[in-house]
């Protein structure tokens, strides 16, 4: 089968607010882009969740809506003609640019791969070629472009083939959307607030005001074709690590789990001075001149919903930040 280098059609670029594909008065569609929306990393670069298991990754490319048959044809077209004005293009290379022109002009076709008559112009508005899309987040570059087979043809409504497994569908989308979300930069509430004393438990917890459930979406729409999906985000529990082994946590195994308002901990309330924190800690040891780095780190649950009712879950992402906490040695402590 020939091979063709499809250009990246979609974009990995992301917003904070809903984008349009492109589309002309003729009726001719530009390239299908994603389109985010929501709670999503600035600038459209990879968001600040991690996935928890070490394995998952968003897909590095995928087929997705491409171009009308009659823009289609003018590109290729083009495309075809620079190949042949190219240098040293001739022998296999020659020979293979020569069998794709016949692919989409002459109906050339092999095995599961039938062709096409002129571009399919005649089917112009009743369908899109859907070509190879890179994850420009991706970093391994092989991944990234392995979405290498020639563009094909789906009629409006229909689905692609089933050979292309890595056809664009909802729970792409929402992995993508995983993949783009920005979680809020949430500093835990201590008490006391920066600066601690040895032995004395330090209060930790976050209020429910500002630890909410976060919704990223990724949607393509064109002309014939339409998929969404959303990704929610919802905050299950923190992690503290005070950042030296000198220290206790509480719970034992430092993490906090929510509460039934949504909150997570308690904060500190005069008369608790003798009480040990649901959740917090308690340093043994001054940072003399310096500080502990504490790090707080958040899971959150992750779970989608697309189009057609898919749904289901992905797996919990982490967020975490780090506040500097100066720890002094003191004899006696009155509160």
């Amino acid at each position: 089968m020939p091979a063709y280098a499809a250009k990246p059609v979609g974009s990995g670029e992301g917003a904070s607010t809903e984008q349009s594909a492109g589309s002309d008065k003729s009726g001719i569609y530009a390239a299908a882009r994603i389109q985010y929306s929501g709670a999503v990393a600035p600038g459209g670069g990879t968001g600040n969740v991690t996935s928890s298991d070490v394995n998952w990754t968003p897909p590095p490319c995928w087929y997705a809506p491409y171009l009308g048959a009659k823009d289609f044809k003018k590109k290729m077209s083009k495309e075809f003609e620079k190949a042949r004005n190219t240098p040293g293009m001739g022998g296999t290379a020659g020979a293979a640019i020569g069998e794709t022109e016949r692919h989409y002009e002459d109906e050339y076709g092999w095995t599961g791969t039938p062709g096409y008559k002129d571009y399919n112009v005649e089917k112009d508005g009743e369908g899109m070629f859907w070509a190879g899309v890179e994850n420009p987040d991706e970093p391994d570059l092989l991944k990234r472009s392995s979405c290498t087979d020639l563009p094909f043809w789906v009629d409006n409504g229909e689905a692609p083939p089933p050979q292309y497994e890595e056809a664009i569908t909802p729970e792409i989308l929402a992995a993508l959307a995983y993949q783009h979300m920005q979680l809020p930069d949430t500093e835990v509430s201590l008490a006391p607030e920066q600066t601690t004393k040895v032995n004395l438990p330090t209060w930790a917890w976050l209020d429910k005001a500002v630890f909410n459930e976060v919704q990223a979406t990724a949607a393509i729409n064109v002309p014939g074709f339409a998929l969404q999906a959303t990704t929610t985000a919802k905050p299950v529990s923190l992690k503290l690590e005070p950042g030296t082994p000198d220290a206790e946590t509480y719970p034992t195994s430092g993490e906090c789990t929510i509460n039934a308002d949504g909150s997570i901990g308690e904060p500190y309330a005069k008369g608790k001075a003798d009480q040990t924190p649901p959740c917090g800690i308690k340093y043994l040891r001054s940072s003399g001149d310096g500080t502990y780095d504490l790090q707080a780190t958040i899971t959150w649950d992750i779970a989608w919903t697309g189009t057609g009712g898919t749904g289901g879950d992905l797996p919990d992402g982490t967020f975490g930040t780090t506040q500097a906490v100066t720890v002094q040695e003191i004899q006696a402590i009155n509160r």
